[in-house]
């Protein structure tokens, strides 16, 4: 998945037009968009919207935080509908993952849904104290669990912080680690990262360049706020022709030397890791090596 579009549960509208974006996901959203009166009607819309349209789209439903005793209604009214994924926002470490897996599990039992179907795609750094466990979703792998995703609002809330951004526009120091323990800690538990929202959707050149930078750095894409952000984001994510010519040239090269650790090609030295980022950006951009 390149791009995840928010949009809030209780806004028929905006589901509608998320719909018909061309985002690779939404996140049907319970928690921050919905007021708390508005919050029996959101789940209600949310779960029929799910099981209307689950076969045409991945949907996740982002539920309220497990400490505010919101989450088990929430599950209560969409897991039913078999949504792809559940977002559990202020995600502390892999033992919430734990917890959660078994609320889906009693749920999924029930519904008739096959137990373990459903995955969970955690916000692992909105406190503190979640920062300090990054590591855990490696160390207690949860079967559910396919992908980190960061987000530096709530965690600026937690600190204290006046902001987030500097002048130019960029995350200051504590977002900036925060953004690297999130690759750092997908990357050990073999999952895909996803970069935090971008959001001031009125600022495509910003935008644009935080995904390009978020592409670079290894994320496999980029949560968005608006459905004119999902173009900007597809673009940093896609990759050229170029770029997948020589990718497939290299993952070739290593078939045609299977037993290599390393072989030389164009004068540059490359060895196993150099392989296995070409035969990512390959699955990312869709292709195949030729043969």
């Amino acid at each position: 998945m390149r791009s995840l579009l928010f949009v809030p549960a209780h806004d028929a509208r905006k589901c509608d037009k998320g719909l018909a974006s061309e985002a690779d996901a939404l996140i049907l959203d319970l928690e921050d968009a919905v007021p708390a009166p508005e919050k029996e009607r959101a789940r209600a819309l949310c779960g029929d919207f799910v099981a209307r349209y689950c076969e045409r789209m991945r949907l996740f439903v982002r539920i309220n935080a497990l400490s505010t005793g919101l989450a088990e209604a929430d599950l209560d009214a969409v897991v039913r509908a078999k949504p792809y994924g559940v977002m559990l926002p202020k995600c502390e470490s892999a033992q919430e993952l734990v917890r959660l897996s078994v609320l889906l599990g009693e749920r999924e039992a029930r519904a008739g849904v096959d137990v373990g179907a459903i995955r969970i795609l955690p916000i692992v750094t909105e406190t503190a104290a979640s920062l300090f466990h990054l590591g855990s979703y490696a160390q207690q792998p949860e079967p559910r669990l396919c992908g980190l995703f960061w987000g530096g609002e709530d965690l600026a809330a937690d600190i204290g912080a006046n902001v987030n951004r500097d002048a130019s526009g960029r995350y200051t120091a504590p977002y900036q680690m925060a953004r690297a323990l999130t690759l750092l800690g997908a990357t050990a538990a073999q999952v895909p990262a996803f970069d935090a929202v971008y959001t001031d959707f009125r600022d495509p050149a910003g935008l644009r360049i935080e995904a390009d930078e978020a592409q670079r750095d290894g994320f496999s894409g980029k949560v968005a706020v608006h459905p004119d952000q999902i173009a900007s984001i597809h673009a940093a994510f896609m990759p050229s022709e170029a770029e997948i010519a020589q990718a497939r040239r290299v993952v070739e090269a290593f078939e045609a030397r299977p037993a290599a650790g390393a072989l030389v090609l164009d004068g540059r030295m490359l060895d196993r890791p150099h392989l296995r980022s070409a035969q990512r950006l390959l699955a990312r951009a869709g292709v195949q090596p030729s043969h």
